[in-house]
């Protein structure tokens, strides 16, 4: 949006303003009449307009297509000119929102002072809109797992498309960011980037929200599906919409076109659909609280965000990247983390996922004394010991004879590093100080049994490891 606009009835002033301007260095395009002066606006939005407001053979007069402008695009400058000017009028103009008014014949260099203002103002209205949308949320994706590559590899595939991608997964587990890392990769990542919380929204509020209202008092108040225009609209949770405006959403998708709340007129949108839920939408739509309709037309791409226990090795990296992220956003210390602190946050619980890391990372971050590197005692259920080289052993673990308290410690310890290392034997056994034969053996005496993916309840290996695994214990 760098060019200028330039709309008059009279060819000969279109052309001479069109030639100073290009002299100057900008950009033009021309229209005779208020319906090619809308085309030209849906088309692409200028960074400035000039209107004659008088304009034969026109279905709109120049006071008409400013009023449907600055409702519209209300960031575009509009210097509005006229032969037939007089105060009634230029009030008339500045009161609907004109940025200023010019009498024809208009006088060259206080035209071209009026529009190099104006083209600032409409840079700073851009540049100002850029930073509203943007918060400390981010579409950075950071990890290395095969979980990850997997999921960033989805991601790419539909990034240059306009298709309807449904993001599933626990909560915490950064769909939001997969949602933006699709918009900033994608054609429309200059546009809006606007999230619906459907979970956030009182239910009788839903619709002026999303459609926006038209009142005699307020006048026009666009919605969010207006204010994402040409960008993407983000329904999170979008499982809590509520069954009427689910209705709704359907039929915006299949028109691309809604009123807003109190009015009539038709507003066309542009619009691509990303959602996201982390309940089961088919139960959902058995229980009669999702329709099966908006569900087909959302689903078009689904996507699964894995959790944090499901990419354990990407939490060091995830760690790092906060630790930068708050340092630059809050000024707090840029501490690295021991290799204790590594080891502990890769074997700790994560039910509130990245989010919960997050959180974990901050707190740490504000009580420390912000000096040396993050130690695992700073870390949530890591207190010291009580004793230099001592540990307290649980109730349960104490009262064990000693050949089952060391079988129950080496299995859960075995465990913990093998979820720490993601399901990776050889990784495994090197920390542990183990050859993999050995370890293998060990896990078989144990009774460690593998699964599908890593986790609290038992490792993963991958199939040649299992295998191998057995192998191994053929051999005991």
């Amino acid at each position: 949006m760098s060019d200028i606009l330039i709309v008059d009835d009279e060819k000969d002033i279109r052309d001479l303003i069109a030639d100073i301007l290009k002299d100057e260095g900008y950009a033009t395009r021309t229209a005779a009449n208020s319906d090619a002066c809308m085309e030209a606006i849906n088309t692409e939005a200028p960074a400035l307009m000039i209107l004659d407001i008088w304009l034969k053979d026109s279905r709109m007069d120049g006071i008409d297509i400013l009023k449907t402008v600055k409702r519209d695009n209300p960031d575009i400058p509009i210097i509005i000119i006229s032969g037939h000017g007089n105060i009634e009028i230029a009030v008339a103009a500045i009161k609907q929102g004109a940025y200023d008014f010019i009498s024809k014949p208009f006088n060259i260099d206080q035209l071209m002072v009026v529009i190099s203002r104006a083209m600032e103002t409409s840079r700073l209205r851009r540049e100002n809109s850029s930073l509203r949308r943007r918060d400390l949320h981010s579409g950075d994706m950071i990890g290395t797992s095969a979980a990850f590559r997997r999921l960033k590899d989805q991601l790419d595939k539909v990034t240059k498309s306009n298709g309807r991608v449904m993001l599933t997964g626990d909560p915490g587990s950064g769909k939001e960011s997969a949602a933006r890392y699709i918009h900033q990769h994608s054609t429309r990542a200059a546009a809006a980037f606007v999230t619906v919380n459907s979970a956030t929204i009182a239910p009788e509020r839903m619709e002026e929200v999303l459609f926006g209202r038209e009142t005699a008092e307020r006048g026009i108040e666009k919605g969010l599906l207006e204010q994402a225009h040409g960008g993407v609209i983000y329904f999170d949770e979008v499982a809590e919409m509520p069954l009427g405006t689910q209705s709704k959403i359907l039929r915006v998708l299949t028109e691309q076109q809604f009123s807003r709340v109190g009015g009539s007129d038709k507003v066309r949108v542009d619009l691509r659909v990303i959602s996201s839920t982390t309940r089961n939408l088919t139960a959902e739509i058995a229980a009669g609280r999702f329709r099966q309709e908006l569900y087909d037309r959302l689903n078009v791409v689904p996507i699964a965000v894995p959790s944090l226990a499901e990419r354990r090795e990407d939490v060091p990296l995830i760690a790092a990247h906060f630790i930068e992220v708050f340092n630059r956003t809050q000024g707090l210390a840029l501490r690295p983390l021991s290799e204790e602190a590594v080891a502990s946050l890769q074997t700790m619980d994560w039910p509130g996922n990245i989010r919960e890391l997050r959180n974990v990372i901050e707190r740490v971050l504000i009580l420390g004394d912000g000096t040396g590197p993050i130690e695992a005692r700073e870390l949530p259920g890591n207190a010291a010991l009580p004793e230099e080289g001592r540990i307290v052993l649980g109730g349960q673990l104490a009262s064990l004879p000693l050949r089952e308290a060391r079988e129950l410690f080496e299995r859960e310890y075995l465990l913990t590093q093998i979820n720490r290392f993601g399901g990776n034997i050889s990784r495994t056994a090197a920390f542990v100080g183990m050859e993999r034969s050995a370890l293998h053996r060990k896990l078989k005496s144990l009774g460690v049994v593998t699964s599908a993916k890593s986790g609290r309840g038992g490792a993963g290996f991958d199939e040649t490891e299992e295998d191998e695994i057995e192998a191994a214990g053929d051999e005991v």
